[in-house]
Formats: structure tokens, C-alpha cells, sequence
């Protein structure tokens, strides 16, 4: 397969956009971040509906990332749009590092390409949710010059109540 890498700082690591081959890739990281955020029960993605979504109707991108050449990480973002800004951002729906190896800067590696992606796409912010108890996420997003938005409560409209509301119009 003919992947276009990224280089990066750290030596062995490199990025790289995902491609329909990395479909049971993408779906293992899912897995494996659900798992850590006591979630893998509310996992329904497949690989179907991975491909569908992603290659079929590009409505999110992914990164892998790549140490000696084994996948170790991966990000999957897409646009969003700020109205007060009147210009697309990015955001990122999950940043996944396998638990061997945190702690090597991989992680700041993949946000600062999303941040310069970010900036060479003229979006206007990069955003993302982080669990409130997943402490040493905070903390490390915190380093960077995240800001917390403590003012905003996150609402979601889903299955019964997705299809209640669906059927008023």
C-alpha cells in the first residue's frame, strides 16, 4: 500500500491520513478508547459503517500514527462551523495513543498537526470533549493551552428521543 507519511520529531514516528485499508484499524482504536473510557458497550460502529461514512461520504477524516512502522495512535476529526467566527473549525472526536506509548510526546505531536491543520484550512478553532475524571487528559490538554469551557453544558438528542423529535416535523 501506498501511504503518503508525515515526518515528525520524534524519531519513528510519522503520520499519515488514513485509507479504506485501515478500516479494521480505525475500528480496533474505537474499541480499544471505549474500553478505556468504560464505554465498549456503546460501541455500534462496524466496519460497514465506517466505510460508509468515511470513504463513501468523507464526513470525517482520520490520522494514524505510526512508530517503527506499527500503528500506535490515531485521530479522527472533522468540520464543524462557528457562526460568531463565520468560519469552519475542526473538531476532534477522539485522539487515541496505545497505553505503551504514553508519555513519548505522541500525543502532542498528533494535536499539533490537527492545530496546523487547522490554520493551513483557515478554520477558526480546534476543539474537542474530554471526560471530567480522565484526569491525566486534563491536565496534559491544560499544558497545551486548552481552555476548558465550563460555561457550555453538552446536550444530545439519540435513539428514542432522536426519533420522538424527528417525527414532530
Amino acid at each position: 500500500m501506498n501511504h503518503q507519511f508525515i515526518d515528525t520529531e520524534l524519531d519513528g514516528f510519522k503520520l499519515r491520513f488514513a485509507t479504506e485499508a485501515d478500516i479494521p484499524l480505525i475500528l480496533y482504536f474505537i474499541k480499544e478508547l471505549a474500553a478505556y473510557e468504560v464505554m465498549l458497550d456503546e460501541v455500534t460502529a462496524n466496519e460497514e459503517v465506517l466505510y460508509e461514512s468515511l470513504f463513501q461520504r468523507k464526513m470525517a477524516e482520520v490520522v494514524i500514527g505510526e512508530y517503527q512502522d506499527k500503528p500506535v495512535s490515531f485521530a479522527l476529526f472533522f468540520h464543524n462551523f462557528s457562526t460568531f467566527l463565520g468560519r469552519p473549525g475542526i473538531y476532534l472526536e477522539d485522539l487515541y495513543v496505545m497505553p505503551e506509548m504514553r508519555g513519548k510526546g505522541i500525543g502532542e505531536i498528533m494535536l499539533a498537526f490537527l492545530a496546523k491543520l487547522t490554520l493551513e484550512r483557515n478554520c477558526g478553532r480546534l476543539e474537542w470533549w474530554c471526560l471530567d475524571w480522565n484526569e491525566p487528559s486534563v491536565q496534559f490538554y491544560k499544558q497545551m493551552g486548552a481552555v476548558p469551557m465550563n460555561e457550555w453544558t453538552v446536550y444530545r438528542l439519540a435513539d428514542q428521543a432522536l426519533e420522538e423529535l424527528a417525527k414532530k416535523f
